[in-house]
């Protein structure tokens, strides 16, 4: 899982396509997107931010997988149906995979309590994350063109924006402090 880790986060497009064929790597996905949360939450903590973190992190980890796995559906929607190629040929699952393994850089947001860079790291993590995103979504759905791959990941971000939104709203900010 590691070298798939760092081969994702190299945007090595022969990793995705390796995670993409194996059924048994929606597991490590799921694991990474609940490292990737854990991993923010502990930058929180170090930063001497006050949150409940049993709720935090039971809210977090729950909002994260919904979010990965809508994420991963409005994806494979979109790419595999609006904006299908003669050579798109995929499912939730490899969606859900590449996707998954593209949250690697969002381990480095356990950094962001570090003074005057903690935002930066936070945010070239983020901008890493979207690339590793753009890569995985090419190549889970046959694309040629990376243009392509990054108008449905940006398109498909839409509704996990308005799900955190909403999520924040109701609740009152569950992921936020005591």
């Amino acid at each position: 899982m590691l070298a798939r880790m760092l081969g994702a986060a190299r945007l090595d497009s022969h990793t995705y396509e390796d995670v993409e064929r194996d059924n048994g790597a929606t597991l490590q996905a799921l694991a990474i997107v609940v490292l990737v949360t854990i991993s923010s939450l502990v930058g929180q903590l170090l930063s001497g931010e006050e949150i409940d973190v049993v709720r935090s992190v039971v809210a977090g980890v729950i909002l994260g997988i919904i979010g990965w796995a809508l994420w991963a559906l409005v994806t494979y929607i979109i790419g595999a149906t609006i904006c299908k190629t003669a050579d798109t040929e995929a499912n939730w699952g490899q969606l859900a995979r590449c996707t998954g393994f593209a949250q690697t850089p969002g381990l480095f947001n356990v950094l962001s309590f570090i003074p005057a860079v903690g935002g930066l790291i936070v945010l070239v993590a983020f901008v890493w994350s979207v690339a590793a995103m753009v890569v995985g979504v090419r190549q889970a759905l046959d694309y040629t063109s990376t243009l392509r791959a990054f108008f449905v990941v940006v398109v498909s971000a839409i509704p996990w924006v308005v799900l955190y939104v909403i999520v924040l709203v109701v609740t009152g900010g569950i992921l936020g402090s005591e």
